[in-house]
């Protein structure tokens, strides 16, 4: 079964030099097949899974004390690294400095 209810991890970054000003703006990294935007249309792999976006789903659920790995992907994306880059559909930063 599914839940009713749908809780997701949301990995942002931000260009601002003070993370924590009302008037910094945040860019969400988004997936390749992550649910995320409800008007983008589902994607469709079956019988496959993009790893990474399936481990997203069910760190939903848990806190990060137990998924210690999505601590060293924030660590990857802020550090632009390539590898990890690859395993999104979009990189907010793209071009610009690390956030």
């Amino acid at each position: 079964s599914i839940t009713k209810e749908r809780t997701e991890v949301i990995i942002q970054g931000t260009s601002s030099e003070d993370p924590n000003d009302p008037a910094a703006v945040w860019e969400e990294y988004d997936f390749k097949c992550k649910p995320g935007d409800m008007r983008r249309r589902p994607c469709f792999i079956s019988p496959y899974h993009y790893r990474l976006d399936w481990l997203m789903w069910f760190a939903a659920f848990q806190t990060y004390e137990q998924n210690e790995w999505i601590i060293h992907l924030a660590g990857k994306l802020l550090a632009q690294d390539e590898s990890a880059l690859s395993l999104l559909a979009t990189n907010p930063f793209a071009g610009r400095a690390a956030p």
